[in-house]
């Protein structure tokens, strides 16, 4: 064996015993962020309420809700004269019929509305004044029998039909969803996750290894910022692709409000489990703080329906803002300052929410 290839096969010797360099994928951050991923995909509750669910619930309200043509209501008619003239109205189903049986047909809710000539040539109209059915339908109901006796408008009018995206009732729930979609994803598996490795003594033994104790809490941080492309890509996507949701703002904005949401209630769910010692506690928690907003901040109907003093609260709330905040890029075009107000209410329960977890947070 020549001195060459001794030395070779002490080189290759020495090379495989000497340490291995460190690699980024060694990084304690590193592995802590892929655990992280870990626990999640293997959860098929969590997959499903993350990705599956917002989808389902987007597309049972986009269908129900959809834009349609106008309902035709059901009347009765207790007279032949009126009937002739009620079938004139294109959104009226006319139903004659003796009085008795539209009394009945009135009261089990058949028709919306019962119309009875009275004396003197004067007509009366029978319905439930607190159902909407029968007042749209007295209205169109006298405004037939006027015009067949001859009334004319003093003043002209029409119509114009405004269908464009952005106004129907999806367009309106879809960045509602995105935010109540970032909130139960964000608190739920930033609680549940510590609190369980709380109770399997898990950061017991974290906190006694070389890990830096920010670690632990910045991988939750950092796998959720990667998870939200996934998350809001795939709603937002879905929107756009089956019920033509418009987003009229930047993307980047819109990833930027994501990122900020996102960010505000991982901090709120890490407040939450920083001291709950079991699962049930952490959800109780977490209901409670989560509810109210899922009611008042606007996921599915405006939240201006409350009344006008619960408004400053309602205001207040992360929710509240996260959502006007995405309605007002997606669908008004707006931009990062002029939705300065909404970001600096997320940007607030941000800083106050992680600064009270660090100081209360329990390791035990």
């Amino acid at each position: 064996m020549s001195d060459q290839t001794i030395s070779d096969v002490r080189a290759g010797m020495a090379e495989r015993n000497s340490p291995r360099a460190p690699s980024l994928a060694d990084h304690p951050l590193v592995q802590l962020t892929l655990v992280r991923f870990l626990e999640f995909v293997r959860e098929p509750e969590a997959l499903f309420w993350v990705f599956v669910f917002p989808l389902l619930l987007a597309a049972g309200l986009g269908i129900a809700f959809r834009n349609r043509p106008a309902e035709v209501l059901k009347i009765a008619v207790a007279a032949p004269e009126l009937a002739q003239s009620l079938r004139q109205e294109k959104l009226l189903d006319v139903q004659q019929m003796n009085v008795e049986a539209a009394q009945e047909a009135l009261r089990t809710g058949k028709v919306a509305l019962l119309a009875v000539p009275g004396p003197g040539g004067t007509v009366e109209y029978r319905y439930d004044d607190t159902n909407p059915e029968g007042r749209a339908a007295r209205l169109l109901a006298d405004r037939a029998i006027q015009k067949a006796a001859g009334r004319v408008d003093p003043v002209a009018t029409s119509d114009v039909w405004m269908r464009e995206p952005g106004s129907r009732y999806i367009d309106f729930l879809i960045p509602g969803l995105l935010g109540m979609n970032l909130m139960g994803s964000a608190i739920w598996s930033m609680g549940f996750a510590i609190v369980d490795a709380r109770r399997k003594k898990l950061l017991k033994r974290l906190v006694a290894s070389p890990m830096p104790r920010p670690y632990y809490l910045l991988s939750f941080l950092l796998s959720r910022i990667l998870l939200l492309v996934a998350e809001v890509g795939v709603l937002v996507g879905f929107g756009a692709l089956f019920f033509h949701v418009p987003v009229r703002g930047s993307l980047a904005d819109l990833a930027v409000l994501c990122v900020l949401s996102s960010l505000s209630f991982a901090a709120l769910g890490l407040l939450l489990a920083s001291r709950a010692r079991t699962i049930e506690a952490a959800s109780g928690l977490m209901n409670i703080v989560m509810m109210p907003m899922w009611i008042a901040s606007g996921v599915f109907f405006s939240s201006q329906k409350f009344p006008d003093g619960m408004q400053p609260f309602i205001k207040v709330l992360p929710l509240t803002a996260v959502i006007d905040a995405l309605r007002a890029n997606m669908l008004q075009g707006a931009n990062l300052a002029q939705l300065a107000p909404q970001a600096g209410i997320i940007l607030f329960w941000l800083v106050i929410c992680f600064a009270l977890a660090l100081k209360l947070f329990r390791w035990r």
